[in-house]
């Protein structure tokens, strides 16, 4: 039942790290569900590379023709499905996507994990994903997309806050700490 399920949610711009909460959270036993990879999947079902640009196109089509919490819906069913009690969901990019989620899982909690532009688009250029920017302008252009969409937002409104300019070691430690404190509240 999904009332049941434990459901961290993670928002974060771009390369701000929140993949290392991700696995800090996966090797404490969380499932995980990406909201970028229903963009992606629907990217693919268009046959469409998963550029920047295309992504970002498809982000903001499916929140105009299906509503603002178009994909927090879509991942929403995959949730539900994980057998694990507690889940992570990465990619949190509105408020209404958190209130979509806390309407499902009354036991929710948001963190934010924060880097400066600079740091993000070094960790980005040297990811050399397909949906990385190739340059600073792509860069910015991704950034005020994301802002378009609500994400500073759901950052300023996290209950918990991850600021990730140091060492990796020191963010899985605060990821770590932060993970067994939302536990310690919501699975008493």
């Amino acid at each position: 039942m999904a009332v049941e399920k434990l459901v961290v949610g993670l928002a974060g711009m771009p390369g701000a790290g929140k993949s290392v909460v991700v696995n800090v959270a996966r090797a404490d036993g969380y499932g995980v569900v990406v909201m970028g990879d229903e963009v992606r999947e629907e990217a693919r079902r268009r046959g469409l590379e998963p550029t920047p640009e295309n992504l970002g196109r498809i982000m903001l089509e499916l929140r105009r023709l299906e509503g603002e919490t178009a994909i927090a819906k879509r991942c929403v069913p995959k949730i539900l499905t994980k057998a694990e009690g507690k889940v992570i969901v990465d990619g949190i990019r509105s408020l209404a996507e958190v209130e979509e989620f806390k309407r499902h899982f009354p036991k929710f909690a948001l963190i934010a994990v924060h880097a400066s532009p600079e740091t993000r688009f070094k960790r980005l250029f040297h990811r050399q994903r397909s949906d990385d920017p190739k340059n600073w302008e792509i860069f910015h252009e991704r950034d005020m997309r994301e802002l378009s969409v609500g994400l500073g937002n759901a950052i300023a409104m996290a209950e918990h806050m991850i600021v990730n300019e140091g060492s990796l070691e020191t963010a899985k430690k605060q990821a770590a700490t932060i993970l067994k404190r939302i536990e310690k509240r919501w699975m008493k």
